[in-house]
């Protein structure tokens, strides 16, 4: 899918990072953050559709730069993070997008991989980067930064069957709060949105049918994903000085208000 940039107006660009930035939410909020000025670093595990962005940027005057990144390593993201510092010498957003979901079953039947999966991207690959963006935006002149972590309305309430990503929303959430908390004193804020339903690759699926509460199969509403992209890009906008510490984004009228 591609992508039309708007045309450029911005002198000045700030360094932003987006992972899981080659598909979905992570791709429209990389475009979209590349239309407000940003020069955007694109990170995932997949190299081609990183860098077909990159490109679709550069042929509209935008400057993106692709470094294939498995977050769940702390080599990779460390490496990651040399490759952002060497080129542009800081970083002022990094939006923490990648992660993955587990088969909707019984825990009992859950095969513990699909547990550990979940929770080394959802989880560590959250803190990892979290945790090297709060090292360079400490350390950089001048000092500070905007760290944003992708949740879900699965940090609220689960589906049934969603054990291994409901506890690792939970865990973001905890996440965001002890970043918001500890980087008061190096002008660094900690944001976490929680999506609910937005269209992609990954869930058309839930379209045709998703499990209910009360055990019945039904497809639920869902929205476009640009509209968590636009959700990011105004929190990314914001001065250091005013943050939006949680937000939800949702199909209006998908199950989850009165859920259950």
């Amino acid at each position: 899918m591609g992508y039309i940039f708007a045309p450029t107006g911005h002198v000045q660009s700030r360094i932003a990072l987006v992972t899981g930035a080659g598909s979905g939410i992570g791709r429209a909020t990389a475009a979209g953050l590349l239309d407000d000025g940003f020069v955007v670093v694109l990170a995932g595990r997949r190299a081609e559709p990183l860098q077909t962005l990159a490109e679709e940027a550069a042929a509209h005057g935008r400057e993106a730069l692709a470094v294939p990144t498995d977050v769940t390593d702390p080599a990779s993201v460390q490496a990651l993070f040399d490759t952002i510092e060497r080129t542009y010498g800081r970083l002022d957003v990094v939006f923490n997008n990648a992660g993955v979901n587990a088969p909707a079953v019984p825990v009992d039947e859950l095969p513990l991989e699909k547990w550990f999966n979940a929770i080394n991207t959802n989880v560590t690959g959250v803190f990892l980067c979290a945790r090297a963006a709060f090292a360079l935006m400490r350390r950089q002149s001048p000092q500070g930064g905007r760290i944003i972590n992708n949740g879900s309305i699965s940090a609220h309430a689960p589906r049934p069957f969603t054990a291994p990503y409901t506890a690792s929303k939970h865990a973001v959430t905890g996440l965001t709060k002890a970043l918001a908390l500890d980087g008061r004193a190096f002008d660094i804020v900690a944001s976490q949105i929680d999506v609910g339903n937005a269209l992609t690759e990954l869930s058309e699926r839930m379209t045709r049918g998703v499990l209910q509460a009360n055990g019945t199969v039904a497809p639920e509403p869902m929205m476009p994903a640009v509209h968590v992209a636009n959700a990011v890009r105004h929190i990314a906008a914001l001065p250091l000085d005013v943050n939006v510490l949680t937000m939800t984004v949702m199909a209006s009228s998908m199950p989850f208000v009165g859920r259950g």
